[in-house]
């Protein structure tokens, strides 16, 4: 089977290797379709602790059973499923504390290689975090439910209340994804970006009002704050400029990853006097992908609009390079 490797940031390699056999409790996917994301392109650019290197990555996808480990019950060969590439292991301080999206072991053990003809995926996944796909949804649809997972946490983290403003700072593929479930919510939402393509696009999703960086987005709620706001973007000076926007005892939630070891400061009577929170959230846990799995089958999310063309394995560094200069939201791979 061919698998894309990524050896050192900018450099993806095809490789050739044997078809692996599925162990106890494992299943073999033929994988039909896989989605870039935010994550790899960091490792692609510059590299990513969670991406070890040389190696096999990619973790949005969606496929074929090829081969059912024993022990595995509930699936069988030949079936279509949808899936994430974790699983809470149930048993360490946080988990037993409902905190599965912290779990010691959660990333310890990433089903890692969705760029890649078939994969194996592991036990703990297969017990918890896959699910047979209905023929209503497509293989590219399928592929969202990790992404997707990532942000009904933060929605849930938030718990945005209907007709609450919110600000979303950020218009690639996860800022996009937050506009639709919180539309349908019931939320009003504004959104603030730089690409006059994605801003157009964000509109189309749903999106109240859309500003530029040039204007003041503010003037959605008169001047008054936001309720919420959601950084997307992962750059620092972002993570700053956000409590701007904030209202007094508003939520801002720090979606977007900065690069390790990088520190922050904030003006402290601002976050004391105003009492203004900020809220970091990572990952998902087993109910937010139960609830990502549903509004996927539930058809109201244009999720295929974030696609921005489709490439085969052996052309995945061009998808990579357009990632890299702005060009495009997400792009298919199809092995």
């Amino acid at each position: 089977m061919k698998s894309a490797y990524l050896i050192k940031p900018g450099r993806i390699e095809l490789v050739e290797k044997s078809i692996p056999d599925p162990g106890e409790g494992e299943v073999l996917i033929r994988v039909k379709s896989a989605l870039t994301c935010g994550t790899d392109l960091k490792a692609y650019l510059r590299g990513h602790p969670l991406i070890p290197m040389p190696g096999p990555f990619g973790h949005e996808f969606s496929g074929v059973i090829a081969e059912v480990g024993s022990g595995v019950n509930g699936f069988k060969k030949d079936e279509p499923v949808m899936l994430v590439h974790t699983a809470p292991c149930g048993e360490c301080g946080y988990c037993k504390r409902g905190l599965f999206n912290l779990c010691r072991v959660l990333t310890k053990d990433m089903t890692l290689g969705a760029f890649s003809e078939y994969i194996i995926v592991n036990k703990r996944v297969v017990k918890q975090n896959m699910f047979h796909k209905p023929d209503s949804v497509s293989f590219k649809q399928a592929a969202f439910l990790e992404p997707l997972s990532c942000v009904v946490h933060g929605v849930r983290v938030l718990n945005p209340q209907r007709k609450d403003n919110v600000l979303i700072i950020g218009t690639g593929p996860v800022g996009l994804l937050f506009i639709q479930v919180l539309k349908l919510k019931g939320v009003n939402v504004a959104v603030l970006g730089r690409n006059s393509f994605k801003l157009n696009l964000a509109k189309e999703l749903g999106a109240d009002e859309i500003f530029t960086y040039s204007e003041d987005p503010l003037n959605f709620t008169d001047g008054f704050g936001f309720d919420s706001v959601i950084e997307c973007t992962g750059k620092k000076e972002v993570w700053l400029k956000s409590v701007s926007y904030i209202r007094k005892g508003g939520t801002v939630l720090l979606f977007g990853g900065l690069k390790s070891g990088t520190e922050v400061c904030y003006n402290a009577g601002r976050l004391h006097y105003d009492e203004i929170t900020l809220k970091g959230v990572f990952h998902y846990t087993p109910d937010d992908i139960k609830e990502a799995a549903d509004l996927i089958k539930s058809g109201n999310l244009k999720l295929t609009k974030l696609i921005s063309g489709n490439f085969s394995l052996s052309d995945i560094t061009v998808a990579f390079e357009k990632l890299s200069k702005g060009e495009g939201i997400k792009y298919l791979i199809e092995p």
